[in-house]
């Protein structure tokens, strides 16, 4: 897939629209599915992508559909449902689930997409939609070792860092262990700034103490904005889709029967804030949120 290729979007939100344009710059044919969930498309308009209507419309038109949605009720609904990508899935057709899903889903979700005659592979992203927009993402790939040969040069062409991580699954697996770690990270964080402001400890020392020990890496240096300036556009993640990725964390914990302790506590935390209506907010305002607590 070196050469120019049919590929059908459905998902084009803050990190599905950054691939989107890369595939453009790339020279790649591109159709999407029209959502109001999607961010303005008039700029991928303008430079020759197409507009559909339905996900048969968009897999009629393609040769891989790539999946850019919010978790697996999405992934199956924009499959599965009347009209859906299944629908008009042609021999072959690829389908690319970028999404953060839940393993055990992933590979039921495999097994159908092989028995309508297309091939699946779950892709799993990580880092922001300013790297999304620069063709810059990290991918966490489930495929066999032949379907992750064949779409390689296809998925180089909006992402930096690859990781074939095993079969199908494998991705999304993997993807839940980053976000818990960096979504754990961000709690014990996110509390321990609180606490230090009610302990009367100066931002600026509090940063200068995590930073040259134990607690530097890019969760701190992606809340360091807030924390200074209360920007919180260094982790444009929602509060909602914490609680979500926390959640199917532990659902695989349980799964796979690992020990899930802190991570159900990290839920708590998570559940009871988005139930105290902060859903929408971004991840850095939990500094703020808890330290009013």
């Amino acid at each position: 897939m070196s050469h120019p290729t049919k590929v059908g979007m459905i998902g084009v939100g803050l990190m599905g629209h950054g691939i989107a344009s890369s595939l453009l710059r790339a020279g790649h044919e591109l159709c999407f599915l029209d959502h109001p969930g999607n961010q303005p498309v008039d700029d991928l308009l303008g430079v020759g992508a197409v507009r559909k209507q339905t996900g048969r419309e968009v897999a009629e038109a393609t040769d891989v559909v790539i999946l850019c949605v919010t978790g697996t009720p999405q992934v199956e609904s924009v499959l599965f449902e009347p009209d859906g990508v299944l629908e008009g899935l042609l021999p072959g057709t690829i389908v690319v689930d970028c999404s953060t899903a839940i393993p055990s889903s992933t590979e039921t979700i495999a097994e159908k997409v092989a028995a309508a005659g297309g091939r699946f592979m779950d892709a799993a992203m990580t880092r922001t939609p300013k790297e999304a927009a620069e063709g810059r993402l990290n991918l966490i790939v489930g495929a066999s070792d032949e379907l992750f040969r064949d779409i390689r040069p296809l998925l180089e062409s909006f992402s930096e860092h690859i990781t074939h991580g095993g079969p199908v699954g494998s991705g999304h697996k993997l993807k839940l262990l980053h976000n818990y770690v960096s979504l754990g990270f961000t709690a014990v964080l996110s509390e321990a700034t609180a606490a230090a402001r009610k302990a009367g400890i100066a931002d600026d020392v509090f940063l200068e103490v995590l930073g040259s020990g134990g607690g530097g890496g890019v969760v701190l240096e992606r809340l360091r904005p807030f924390i200074v300036a209360e920007d919180p556009s260094g982790f444009r993640f929602s509060l909602a889709n914490t609680l979500k990725d926390v959640g199917y964390y532990n659902a695989m914990a349980r799964d796979v029967g690992a020990s899930h302790r802190v991570a159900e506590s990290i839920e708590a935390l998570y559940r009871e804030i988005n139930e105290q209506g902060h859903s929408e907010r971004l991840v850095p305002e939990l500094i703020k949120i808890l330290e009013h607590d």
